[in-house]
């Protein structure tokens, strides 16, 4: 029911507000529990993330501090061997959801890892640090691929836990209120006219009952 439309002021019209406010507060109090329930999923969904997170700064760390050590041993150009023969790695994902939020989840993931033989390099150009750098940063990325569904997560149930808070502060603050002075301005008019039909009434049987002319 529209709250700005013009309602009739009958018993009917009353009746027919009541009920869009019966059905405006059941919704409301469903959108408070969904929310409530969203964002217990939300502080479940957050400590996995931030957990990712710092393994991801530490790698990151780790990963920068012997890269810098490998570029000061071999130079950019006797590093370059490393980042070949150049690969796609494949994530097998799959498709859950989470009180109707779409989400993703990782299904199998290879390890990135390779072995000196994958590598197609002699051990010898590699060195300790070269080697060292090109483990750390496929470490670094398998963290990446792991920790992106828990950020997908965590994003969209924030999405979804805002949405939802707009939707119910714009029930509680604005339909419901408006709604209600709809149902008190229409029972006003009605018991207005009630007190008005009441003083016919006696004017009429006091008219009834009289002396005669």
């Amino acid at each position: 029911m529209n709250t700005r439309e013009r309602v009739s002021s009958t018993r009917a019209g009353w009746l027919q507000t009541r009920r869009a406010l019966g059905r405006v507060q059941r919704g409301a109090e469903l959108t408070r529990r969904k929310r409530e329930a969203l964002v217990a999923e939300l502080f479940r969904s957050a400590r996995p993330a931030v957990d990712a997170r710092q393994r991801l700064v530490e790698a990151g760390v780790e990963a920068t501090e012997a890269l810098v050590a490998a570029l000061s041993v071999h130079g950019s150009t006797g590093l370059a061997p490393l980042a070949w023969p150049s690969r796609e790695p494949l994530v097998e994902m799959r498709s859950a959801s989470v009180w109707g939020i779409p989400v993703s989840e990782i299904v199998e993931c290879p390890s990135l890892a390779r072995t000196l033989d994958a590598r197609q390099t002699a051990p010898t150009l590699l060195g300790l640090s070269g080697s060292t750098a090109a483990l750390r940063y496929e470490r670094l990325t398998e963290l990446l691929i792991e920790a992106g569904p828990g950020e997908q997560r965590m994003q969209r149930i924030g999405d979804a836990v805002a949405a939802t808070t707009r939707r119910l502060r714009t029930l509680e603050q604005r339909v419901m209120p408006a709604l209600r002075r709809q149902v008190a301005a229409v029972r006003r008019e009605l018991d207005e006219r009630e007190r008005e039909d009441r003083v016919r009434l006696r004017r009429m049987l006091r008219g009834r009952t009289g002396p005669p002319g």
